[in-house]
């Protein structure tokens, strides 16, 4: 089954899983992503249970996986199976979505992504300005989801490497 949006309901604290990419989606790539993921969790189960789940697609960059764990716990097993799903659509788009060495952020209304190196490089020689705004991919609840995914510099983790 799948939580459709509409139904999500903000009082459930649901399980989120975020892969960002390094890029935005192409339109055709999007539109893969969408139809592999929604065939993907129509089936997706935990020792035989079906999971309610559901995604989406936020900022054309990262996909946001969210499990209602209330009715269904997902297990290591059914993990496992959104891990290999997920490499694959990584290896098929090359969108290294399994690299947590980056950071990404808006700046100019525009979302970007550096290799965290450079992002640390560019904030401390004050290339990158301090008032953009930092996303927070550590997020695994809907709540802390909705709330702290994208967060002024100041109130983000990256105010401590600056």
């Amino acid at each position: 089954m799948k939580i459709e949006e509409s139904s999500i309901v903000e009082t459930n604290d649901y399980r989120v899983i975020i892969y960002p990419a390094s890029r935005p989606f192409e339109t055709k790539e999007a539109k893969a992503i969408t139809e592999k993921l929604f065939d993907f969790l129509a089936t997706w189960a935990a020792h035989g249970k079906p999971l309610d789940s559901s995604f989406k697609i936020e900022k054309n960059q990262f996909i946001v996986v969210c499990v209602d764990e209330e009715k269904e716990m997902a297990s290591g097993c059914s993990i496992d199976a959104l891990g290999k799903i997920m490499r694959e659509i990584d290896e098929q788009y090359q969108l290294g979505l399994f690299d947590r060495m980056k950071a990404s952020f808006v700046q100019n209304n525009e979302v970007k992504t550096l290799k965290l190196q450079d992002f640390k490089a560019q904030l401390r020689s004050g290339e990158l300005p301090k008032d953009i705004q930092v996303f927070d991919f550590s997020k695994n609840t809907y709540l802390d989801f909705l709330s702290h995914f994208l967060l002024p510099f100041e109130k983000s983790w990256a105010a401590g490497i600056a």
